[in-house]
């Protein structure tokens, strides 16, 4: 198995690197290895208030979590990377300071203020992580999914990869190497997915509903287009 894992890059089987940096926010989940802080406890007992007393529809707020973490945080993200596909300049640039050329698209803030990109090859693939807890870029991605918070997804990500990404159908060859991107306080990855065959002469709007969540993550890559565009 060719997987890397270098400590000034992708993380190592040894995990030494230093995580002694601050990991207090947006790790309020159900499936964290520790328990709830008292500012999840708040928020959950409020949650449940406003549910209680008939403010809040549970439904009409599962929609709106939904929406957002499946379509328009992955959005912003889709359109990063179907513009790398198209513009071989905004590639390299996003490639060397992905923080200021996914800033230039409108798509900056606290949680995306230090991104770096990492561009998947024929040869190498890349796998993002963040194995003390659910450090994620949130202005391409939008919310995280609960299994990247999980515990067993963050311990099998550096220690598995290829079975993590079996689980999602993903099955690469085995002269690829494998790098694995543990997401920090401090920094971000996302992942530049190959663009599939068959895309040439294709628009940005075209290209963009190729790209899922998960292919930026790294678990899964873009489907082969199939027949022509809309």
């Amino acid at each position: 198995m060719s997987d890397s894992h270098s400590l000034d890059g992708p993380v190592g089987h040894s995990h030494t690197h230093d995580h002694s940096h601050d990991h207090s926010h947006d790790h309020g989940h159900e499936e964290h290895t520790h328990p709830p802080s008292d500012l999840e406890l708040r928020v959950k007992a409020l949650e449940s208030l406003l549910v209680e007393k008939g403010f809040v529809d549970p439904s009409a707020m599962d929609a709106i979590i939904e929406t957002y973490e499946h379509k328009v945080g992955p959005r912003n993200g889709a359109k990063v990377v179907a513009k790398a596909w198209l513009e071989p300049e905004f590639r390299d640039w996003l490639l060397r300071d992905a923080s200021a050329a996914v800033a230039s698209l409108g798509f900056e803030g606290r949680q995306g203020e230090h991104l770096k990109v990492v561009e998947n090859t024929q040869t190498t693939h890349n796998l993002v992580v963040c194995t003390l807890c659910s450090c994620y870029p949130w202005t391409v991605l939008g919310l995280p999914p609960s299994w990247y918070k999980s515990a067993p997804y963050r311990a099998r990500a550096v220690s598995e990869p290829r079975a993590v990404m079996a689980e999602f159908g993903t099955h690469l060859a085995e002269d690829v190497v494998i790098n694995v991107w543990d997401s920090t306080a401090e920094l971000r990855y996302l992942v530049l997915p190959q663009r599939p065959e068959g895309t040439q002469g294709w628009s940005a709007t075209q290209l963009e509903k190729l790209v899922t969540r998960n292919a930026m993550i790294g678990v899964e890559l873009v489907a082969a287009a199939e027949g022509s565009p809309l």
